[in-house]
């Protein structure tokens, strides 16, 4: 297995060993690539010699355990099926037995030692299949499964362990239960997070001379913050490590901070199990004890930071890509819109023609009935030419194709000249249609012939869905140093459901099989139209207490 392969996403194999005909032959292809076995077995070896050598200077179980977390990140990220786990753990195996002898364990320990080395291990990784999503530690939820596994996964080892050494040495059992519990713990937290953390996509920071300075340099305090806390200069300066970790949690997410944190664990348990740092004056047990609870309730929580911001990055960029696609649908949708609108236009044309021309007798002798027929296909033929006209300007103000022209509109006369327009309405017969002009001199920055439209669209509203009232009120005022136009009916009023849903596209609030003629896009549109001439339109109402359709804008 290569080394991009290797950093591919865990959930990613699956999928591949089905790609290549099942996974037992994916998974063996581990071990067709002799460097990876090589390197995982000198690894283990080596982490077990180092941590075993270290403790025994101190005369304690190894209060860091990194062999386990190696070989669980590996494990995971190696694949999975019979064939692979067997051989892997064989291999994982031999590995930590020969450290085990290489530091002078005699047979019997050093069987018993790898028997629940490797029992933590196997079970790390089955709950890590089992319970954490994807095996991904770039998101809170994955990453606290995945600490919760490492806490629980070596557990049974520990009590065992303490067991058998309190039987054979006589060392306390509640000591040798909890530095052994603590110390495998964090080597699988603080190694395996790493080992799951790192991607392809994180080696990009090698072709990026920047990134790669910074995090160097934040790499050179940190280390440089821990010498000088933990080695023989003690210096009581712990505080300032914090702030580097959560700027590299900041900058360099998950990955970074696993880096940093692995550091940070080696140099701080190692230091004080030296008899360094700030835990120098307590005897060896409790120094390691503290250290241990130094990295895991002081430095670990930082790793939730970083899981917190990546999955905000992530949704981040989910919200631009359903953004981005919105759009595009948009875009698709309003080129159809006109290119319907076009298509109707003509023939429908053509209809009203005929239309007419049969209505007035210029296609022959007609009968009454003919001419009532007529009139209502050349009726309904407009309705249809009016609906294309709708059409084509929605899909243009959404397309961003409409211009209006902005200049210095009296507000009064408008609202005469749309008064006059409705009384030729049939529909207005028995409305009383009254203007009302509050204050003077309203002059809005405004396009006159888009103006007219809105208000027109929202009075030709209030008498078709409220001319029950019998009074229909258009009305011009000041609102702090903006113009406020209403359109005020005494109908029935509206919800706030059904207002919540007033300016969609093709809502008529459940109006589609009355009598009332409409296609419920004219409020679409007249909203779009208010919004380009830097407006604002909206409506006040309750059921039974009619509508105020209002709409506000810059004063000129």
């Amino acid at each position: 297995m290569t080394l991009s392969r290797a950093l591919d996403r865990p959930e990613d194999h699956s999928e591949t060993a089905l790609a290549e005909g099942g996974s037992t032959a994916s998974n063996v292809a581990f071990f067709r690539q002799p460097l990876a076995p090589i390197l995982t077995v000198v690894g283990v070896t080596v982490l077990v010699v180092l941590a075993i050598g270290f403790a025994r200077t101190n005369g304690l179980i190894a209060a860091l355990w990194g062999a386990g977390g190696l070989a669980m990140a590996v494990w995971l990220r190696g694949g999975r099926g019979l064939a692979y786990d067997m051989g892997f753990g064989g291999l994982i195996a031999v590995a930590v037995l020969a450290g085990e002898f290489l530091v002078g364990n005699g047979p019997v320990m050093s069987v018993m030692f790898t028997v629940l080395n490797l029992l933590e291990i196997v079970l790390a990784v089955i709950l890590a299949r089992r319970f954490v999503p994807g095996l991904s530690v770039n998101s809170v939820q994955g990453l606290t499964r995945f600490l919760s596994v490492c806490a629980v996964a070596s557990l049974p080892s520990a009590v065992l362990s303490a067991f058998a050494v309190d039987s054979l040495t006589g060392v306390d059992f509640i000591d040798n239960l909890r530095i052994w519990w603590f110390g495998h713990a964090l080597g699988f937290a603080v190694i395996g997070t790493l080992g799951l953390a790192i991607r392809r996509r994180h080696l990009a920071v090698f072709r990026q001379p920047v990134r790669l300075i910074e995090g160097a340099a934040l790499l050179g305090l940190i280390g440089g913050a821990c010498y000088a806390i933990f080695s023989h200069l003690s210096l009581p300066y712990g505080f300032l490590l914090m702030p580097v970790l959560l700027t590299m949690a900041v900058r360099f997410r998950v990955a970074g901070i696993a880096i940093a944190l692995a550091l940070v664990t080696i140099m701080a348990i190692g230091g004080t199990m030296a008899g360094h740092g700030p835990y120098h004056s307590f005897d060896s047990e409790h120094r390691a004890l503290l250290a241990q609870l130094l990295v895991l309730l002081g430095y670990m929580p930082i790793l939730m930071v970083a899981a917190l911001l990546e999955e905000r990055d992530r949704l981040a960029d989910r919200a631009r890509a359903g953004r981005e696609r919105a759009e595009r649908a948009s875009a698709a949708k309003s080129r159809l819109l006109a290119n319907v609108a076009h298509e109707i236009k003509s023939p429908v044309g053509g209809v009203i023609g005929i239309g007419e021309l049969w209505a007035g007798g210029h296609l022959g002798p007609t009968t009454a009935e003919q001419v009532d027929m007529a009139q209502m296909l050349v009726k309904t033929a407009r309705q249809v030419e009016t609906l294309a006209h709708d059409l084509l300007d929605v899909a243009r103000a959404e397309a961003g194709a409409v211009k209006v022209d902005l200049r210095p509109t009296d507000v009064a006369g408008l609202l005469e000249d749309v008064r006059r327009s409705l009384l030729l309405n049939p529909e207005a017969k028995g409305v009383a249609i009254e203007v009302v002009i509050e204050e003077d001199g309203l002059i809005a920055l405004a396009d006159s012939d888009r103006l007219a439209q809105v208000v027109g669209n929202l009075a030709g509203n209030a008498v078709k869905y409220g001319g029950a009232g019998g009074r229909v009120r258009l009305r011009a005022a000041w609102a702090d140093a903006r113009v406020r136009i209403e359109v005020i009916d005494k109908g029935p009023g509206l919800s706030l459901e059904k207002q919540a849903q007033l300016f969609e596209p093709f809502n008529r609030l459940g109006l589609e099989r009355s009598s009332i003629e409409g296609h419920g896009i004219g409020l679409a549109l007249a909203k779009r139209l208010t919004e380009l001439q830097g407006g604002e339109i909206g409506v006040i109402s309750a059921p039974g207490q009619g509508a105020t359709f209002w709409v506000e804008l810059t004063a000129a």
